[in-house]
């Protein structure tokens, strides 16, 4: 047991340093060439921050593992939205700017809402739906450049975020893109392998160790550039990173498993009385945490403190859940 937790952790390291390298190295090269701060901001960098999730679900779609691939999508997005949002919301409540969460909000409750209709109406995802979210993603990137090529004010903070830094050779922002891809392929394959494990030696379903402990570890890229934004006054920036997170854990990494190996909505946890836990507690609670962080946030463009705590205290009773019923 000892070292597949220790593998387990190894996993985490290697996805959040991989990722690390892998946004330095990309975004050097995309700068080289002189590629647009905005789009820079808009593709590489938000997709950088999602690649754990990415190769994870994708690993697990290989193996055969729904549980995991389905768990890490939507616990990431619980995870993302009920702990990483909510410190922020907690800690620095204040004025938000709807047009900033406009685009990403409207494009992931537009894709949360068809995956909801497909898990209660047929239960299983085909092969063409991940390709149709792949195509979202692919369509939901060219109106994010163009909207932010009329409205070059939102990408600002993005761009100040982005700069800085040591200039790098070529040959170093090269290395660095492909010791990130390697290590986030690796810490992927840890993760999952040894999470299998985990859960077996605890007797709980891999669902659920998708939607908690992977879908934390996972999500601890957009857990730092949270404390980051934060720290720096940054507090709009870090919460548009977390719902453009969430939509990519739909579209991209959802999306990215569903076409590899089509699955159906893992049933090995059941309530009240033998219905399926993920169509009455995960899926529900994914819409409901969105919800309460984005409406009063649309309607009087501001985020209060109480909706920090509420998602936290939801985080954690979702989390006591998994492992105690």
């Amino acid at each position: 047991m000892l070292v597949p937790v220790l593998l387990f952790l190894v996993g985490f390291g290697l996805l959040i340093k991989g990722g690390d390298w892998f946004v330095d190295g990309s975004v050097g090269i995309a700068r080289r060439f002189h590629l647009p701060e905005l789009l820079i901001g808009a593709t590489i960098v938000s997709i950088g921050t999602t690649l754990p999730e990415v190769m994870v679900s994708s690993q697990a779609a290989l193996e055969g593992n729904a549980g995991i691939s389905y768990g890490n999508a939507i616990g990431s997005i619980i995870c993302n939205t009920s702990l990483i949002a909510a410190i922020t919301i907690a800690l620095a409540p204040g004025k938000v700017n709807p047009k900033t969460f406009s685009l990403p909000t409207i494009f992931f409750f537009g894709a949360a809402v068809s995956y909801a209709l497909v898990a209660y109406t047929t239960g299983r995802f085909q092969r063409w739906m991940g390709i149709a979210y792949l195509c979202v993603f692919v369509i939901y990137m060219i109106v994010s450049t163009l909207q932010m090529k009329k409205h070059p004010e939102l990408a600002e903070d993005a761009e100040e975020e982005g700069a800085g830094g040591k200039e790098k050779t070529l040959a170093q922002e090269i290395l660095l893109l492909v010791i990130g891809a390697a290590a986030i392929a690796l810490g992927a394959r840890f993760l999952v392998d040894n999470g299998t494990k985990i859960a077996a030696a605890l007797g709980v379903p891999d669902s659920v160790i998708g939607l908690t402990m992977v879908a934390l570890g996972t999500s601890l890229p957009e857990l730092i550039t949270a404390i980051t934004s934060l720290i720096k006054g940054h507090g709009s920036l870090s919460l548009g990173n977390v719902i453009g997170a969430n939509l990519f854990n739909i579209i991209l990494v959802s999306g990215a498993a569903i076409t590899i190996s089509p699955f159906a909505i893992p049933a090995e946890k059941t309530i009240f009385g033998g219905i399926n836990s993920s169509l009455i507690v995960d899926i529900p609670l994914m819409l409901a945490v969105m919800a309460i962080m984005c409406l009063p946030a649309f309607k009087k463009g501001e985020l209060k403190r109480w909706q920090g705590i509420l998602l936290l205290c939801i985080y954690a009773a979702f989390t006591v859940y998994q492992f105690v019923s």
